[in-house]
Formats: C-alpha cells, sequence, structure tokens
C-alpha cells in the first residue's frame, strides 16, 4: 500500500484540488481514531496517536495508492478544549458531510467498550441524512471478552438505531484484525464508484 500525505487544513477551502474518493474517518476523540488509521494503512505513525485525547484538529488528508484520499477528521467529545472550538469541529463535520461535491464514504468509529453516547446518536444520524455509504468501526475488540462481542454488536447497533445490513467491521490495532474486512468494503465502493 502506497501511502502519502497530502495535507492538513482547518476548513473546507484546503481540501487538496485533485479530486478523488474520499473515506472519512470520525469518532470520539478517546476511541483509538489515530491507531486504527495506523492499522487500517498498514504504518506504524502516520496518524499521530497520543495519550491525550482530541489532538487532531484539522482535517488530515492522506492519499492511498494513488487511488483515494483517507480523512482523519476531528474527534469529538471527550477532547478537553472549550465549548466554542467543541462547536465549531462539530460545525465543520457538518459541513464536510454536506458539501457533496466529491465522491464520499464514512467510517463512523465508536470504542466496543462503551454505549454510543448521544453525541455518537447525533454524528450517526448526520451521517445518515447525509446520505453518503458509511459503516461502522468498532475499535478495542481485545478489550472485550470473547464471549461477549455478539452482544456488545447488538447493543451498539441497536443504540445507534442504524439499519442491520449497515456494514460493521469489530476491530483491534493490537490484535491486528478488521483491516482486510475495512479495506474489501472500500475496494468495493471505488468499483461501483468507477463504473
Amino acid at each position: 500500500m502506497e501511502v502519502e500525505f497530502i495535507t492538513s487544513s482547518p476548513d473546507l477551502k484546503g481540501r487538496p484540488d485533485l479530486i478523488l474518493p474520499e473515506f472519512a474517518f470520525i469518532g470520539r476523540s478517546n476511541c483509538g481514531k489515530s491507531s486504527l488509521i495506523n492499522h487500517f494503512l498498514n504504518r506504524t505513525k502516520m496518524a499521530h496517536t497520543s495519550r491525550k485525547p482530541g489532538k487532531t484538529r484539522l482535517l488530515n488528508y492522506f492519499m492511498v495508492d494513488r487511488k483515494f484520499y483517507l480523512v482523519d477528521l476531528p474527534g469529538y467529545g471527550f477532547a478537553k478544549v472549550s465549548k466554542k472550538t467543541r462547536a465549531a469541529w462539530m460545525t465543520l463535520f457538518r459541513k464536510y458531510l454536506m458539501v457533496g461535491d466529491r465522491p464520499m464514504a464514512l467510517f463512523q468509529l465508536l470504542d466496543a467498550r462503551h454505549q454510543p453516547t448521544s453525541e455518537d446518536l447525533e454524528v450517526s444520524g448526520w451521517i445518515r441524512e447525509s446520505g453518503h455509504p458509511f459503516a461502522l468501526a468498532v475499535t478495542k475488540m481485545d478489550k472485550v471478552g470473547t464471549n461477549a462481542r455478539s452482544q456488545r454488536y447488538q447493543d451498539i447497533i441497536e443504540a445507534l438505531g442504524v439499519p442491520r445490513d449497515t456494514p460493521f467491521f469489530p476491530t483491534s490495532a493490537v490484535q491486528k484484525t478488521g483491516r482486510e474486512e475495512m479495506l474489501g468494503w472500500v475496494e468495493a465502493l471505488l468499483a461501483a464508484n468507477a463504473e
């Protein structure tokens, strides 16, 4: 996999001029988003990980195999920032979702250890409202016992109220699981977009 960091931008004006399909990763600030992105890209330090959640504050664009962009969006919910800054991130995310000028799909990331929060529900609603294809990527599955996983899947889907056929990817950056399944979904959408 060839990966190139392209740009970071605080707004939509700074997006790359070259139009390619975009696959955006969005999730709570402490859900393991950077670790999953690094796992997805098969890199160790492409996306910055930190012990302090909320480090991603820009739209970060990575070009993958010259076929699509992976877009790392600011996390929401947990970061210790002002209400004004947090509101600005959510506004940016909504604008990003609704601009509709290039092919797009999204991975909403959720921590397997916790029930979806009110902000997770709100973001899920915005994603569905946008009409873009989306999938759920549940992180940190290594923290959940094998016998409890099936129930956790059901609990998350029911809490979000998403259709039962929504693509659902259990992942663990520690155990290196879920990557191939996520890539398969991306490749299927790219193939459909090319037709």
